[in-house]
């Protein structure tokens, strides 16, 4: 299983967009064969900031995503909102179990 995990810092003047860009990538992503989760989430202190969090069952599957249609367009979209940093990062995950 693979986790990506980042965030995003945007324009604050373009959260709101920034808001339906993601929703739309997240509601698309969520159809994909192997996506196990896909969030975006909004940082609670900063609100040009937002918080990736995705699952994958393959690296197949993360490729796959890399080309799907919805994908480009949400590149588009990102670059007309004054990405101002990103940091993304893949882990493989040998074992999940409960926390305690």
């Amino acid at each position: 299983m693979l986790i990506i995990a980042g965030k995003l810092s945007v324009d604050p003047a373009q959260r709101d967009a920034a808001v339906a860009a993601a929703r739309e990538m997240m509601a698309e992503t969520h159809k994909e064969k192997g996506c196990v989760a896909y969030t975006f989430s909004a940082d609670l202190a900063d609100p040009a900031c937002f918080h990736l969090f995705e699952r994958w069952e393959s690296q197949a599957a993360l490729e796959a995503h890399f080309t799907a249609p919805h994908m480009a367009r949400f590149q588009a979209a990102i670059g007309k909102l004054g990405v101002r940093g990103m940091e993304v990062h893949k882990y493989t995950i040998s074992g999940v179990g409960p926390v305690r």
